[in-house]
């Protein structure tokens, strides 16, 4: 078996984001669990950011890898154009690179092009495919398509986290099947575990923004008699204090909290639901269905190629009366409740653990010809 201790792999993190925004929105636990883990099948990992001071955070991980923080006064934008040349020693010395999102993707293909190593390319979401379901400005949507176009082109291997983006890019750019490997977002089992306690009301995490459809979600919860917590941050915040206030609901803001603290606010909750209008690899709903919680969730994409309905979850249309009458049949049956938690459970032990989602990262790299 191809062996990869004699190897180093280069992470080109996301444009602009460091190793203290990670820290910041609470995802550092999760995101660096990953790597460290990988790393020990490495004999180097390296880690280029966009933080200045991120080599404080040196202690979250492993000794195999190595920081390649921002050391200049540049803007970031120019440091995202340099970075092959600013690490070229460590670039040079690497044996795989590889993309954390897309946007990562500009200076991965210069450097591969430079150093001639081999570029694997991941997704965690399409990236033009968002930009287009927003409707966003046409020059940003022209500019993703050459850059994806490019990439896609350029990579090795490319990692899809869902069959809807898999399916997107293929129809949009024409990729070779034989390029592309699908690998969902993983969950650590032994962290987002059930627990047993009193279980009430319902909880949401993620975003308070407008593709997760909360205005639906609270105007759903008049008449539930329930407490509906919200743990995220976003802009709509005020907007949405303002509409449970008129419609009356009961809504606990909580803001960001850890993800190593998830586990615990999760398992105090008898529903977990995700209105979104669509969705990439929604962590927060793996890591609730890993709690084993019984999880409500909209039928839309991203959502429905994990939760299969009345099987190990229950799926509602966007609208808010859909979301009301899914949430009232589940806090009236509670035998379906613990069904649905106890299959959501054994669908992440089968296909999203860590150790699962690992060894299919490895076998990425070592069929590698590097």
């Amino acid at each position: 078996m191809n062996t990869l201790k004699n190897k180093k792999l280069a992470l080109f993190f996301s444009a602009g984001i460091s190793l203290k925004d990670w820290e910041d929105i609470g995802h550092i636990d999760r995101e660096v669990r990953f790597y460290n883990d990988l790393s020990n099948n490495f004999e180097k990992v390296y880690f280029l950011t966009y933080g200045k001071d991120d080599l404080n955070l040196k202690h979250r991980v492993n000794n195999e890898v190595k920081i390649l923080h921002k050391k200049n006064s540049l803007p970031n934008l120019l440091h995202y154009v340099l970075l092959p040349f600013i690490y070229s020693k460590e670039l040079k010395d690497s044996d795989i690179f590889k993309t954390n999102q897309m946007s990562a993707a500009l200076p991965a293909m210069v450097a591969k092009i430079i150093y001639r190593k081999k570029l694997i390319v991941r997704c965690g979401y399409e990236w033009l495919k968002v930009l287009e379901m927003e409707n966003k400005a046409l020059w940003k949507r022209v500019i993703v398509c050459i850059l994806e176009g490019i990439a896609y082109k350029t990579a090795d291997k490319i990692v899809f986290s869902s069959n809807k983006d898999k399916k997107f890019a293929q129809d949009k750019f024409n990729i070779k099947e034989e390029k592309i490997i699908l690998i969902p977002n993983y969950i650590d089992i032994n962290l987002f575990k059930p627990e047993e306690k009193d279980k009430n009301g319902i909880i949401y995490i993620g975003r308070l923004s407008k593709e997760k459809n909360l205005f639906n979600l609270v105007k759903a919860m008049k008449g539930l008699n329930e407490k509906l917590t919200l743990i995220g941050a976003g802009s709509l915040e005020n907007d949405l204090r303002e509409l449970a206030h008129d419609v009356g609901v009961n809504v606990d803001f909580r803001g960001k909290i850890a993800n190593a603290e998830l586990p615990q606010e999760i398992n105090k909750h008898k529903i977990f639901v995700l209105p979104s209008f669509y969705e990439g690899s929604p962590k927060a709903l793996l890591e609730a269905m890993g709690c084993g919680v019984c999880c409500l969730a909209t039928d839309v994409e991203g959502i429905n190629e994990v939760i299969k309905h009345k099987e190990n979850g229950f799926l509602t249309n966007t609208n808010s009366e859909s979301i009301n009458q899914g949430l009232t049949k589940l806090l009236n049956d509670n035998d379906l409740c613990v069904k649905l938690g106890e299959s959501a459970r054994q669908t992440i032990l089968n296909n999203f653990s860590l150790e699962y989602i690992l060894n299919k990262e490895l076998n990425i790299y070592k069929n590698l010809n590097t």
